[in-house]
């Protein structure tokens, strides 16, 4: 038996959650085309031979401008130093920029054993890869390669195989059918804010968080989820809201369906939108979505 912690590590937007769910096979980790989605460390454990593999995703690491980004900064910062294996994923088709450069340096001064995932090979000729990983490789000790696409699978089971074989050996410490240590209440917060990034623009839903005030099972099997929404301004309340309510009523419609499908039992969601101004500072706020505030 073997078993150990991985954390992927990465810029915003580099499919860090993508292939969290793609490894585990199932959607734990909320995604969205827009960047900084994930705000804090999601557990997805996945089974491959005897090996049980944490796999951590972590919140995208960018230069913090507020508390709630610092909290979710440090939380990446931490699942690299916690893990036995860091994976550094770099979209392939962005090279090596500015962000991935204070990356690179910081886990030169701070990580152990690295590997590098190329990600979104689909889109690039690999053999342009080669001088990029001769460049990182000058940099930073890596022990092993990978080219990958989260978004197809490419290279995803040859990455499972080699973290099986490369894990410590260990008593597994999660039961063997689990996917994730997060409470369901905590993932139906989630995909609510997921819906909330897919259903909205601009600015608004890095303004948003999303807690599970209620989560009762009912007789009949079901469960009633009560979660509420809090937006830094009124316009924000407004805009999800919708005209008429259309906007919350989608987004609860989209979050239900993920619900009932992760949770595999039928889920009756209810939504409520309050302003709450300065709720990204507040740490019983952050301590509430995962953080440490």
């Amino acid at each position: 038996m073997h078993c150990g912690f991985v954390a992927l590590i990465g810029a915003p937007n580099a499919g860090k959650s993508t292939l969290l769910n793609k490894m585990a096979g199932a959607k734990l980790s909320i995604v969205s085309p827009k960047a900084q989605t994930t705000r804090m460390r999601i557990l997805g454990i996945v089974m491959r031979q005897q090996t049980q593999i944490l796999l951590m995703d972590t919140p995208g690491i960018f230069k913090p401008k507020r508390k709630l980004d610092e909290a979710m900064v440090a939380a990446a910062w931490t699942g690299a130093v916690d893990a036995d294996i860091t994976l550094l994923l770099i979209d392939a088709n962005l090279g090596l920029t500015d962000e991935n450069r204070d990356i690179i340096n910081h886990l030169k001064e701070n990580s152990r054993r690295i590997w590098l995932i190329f990600n979104k090979i689909d889109k690039i000729n690999p053999q342009k890869l080669l001088p990029l990983t001769q460049e990182i490789t000058s940099i930073l000790s890596i022990e092993k390669s990978f080219m990958v696409s989260a978004k197809t699978g490419s290279g995803v089971d040859d990455l499972l195989d080699a973290l099986a074989e490369s894990l410590p050996k260990s008593p597994w410490l999660y039961p063997e059918d689990d996917l994730t240590n997060l409470p369901d209440r905590l993932l139906a917060a989630e995909l609510v804010r997921e819906q909330i990034f897919m259903q909205t623009h601009e600015e608004v839903p890095y303004s948003v968080t999303a807690e599970t005030e209620s989560f009762k099972e009912r007789p009949d099997g079901s469960v009633r989820i009560d979660v509420t929404i809090y937006v830094l301004r009124a316009n924000h309340k407004a805009i999800i809201i919708g005209e008429k309510g259309q906007k919350i009523r989608m987004i609860g419609e989209r979050a239900r369906k993920e619900l009932n499908h992760l949770l595999d039992r039928p889920c009756h969601l209810f939504l409520i939108v309050k302003e709450r101004k300065g709720w990204d500072g507040e740490s019983a706020r952050l301590k509430a979505i995962g953080l440490e505030g």
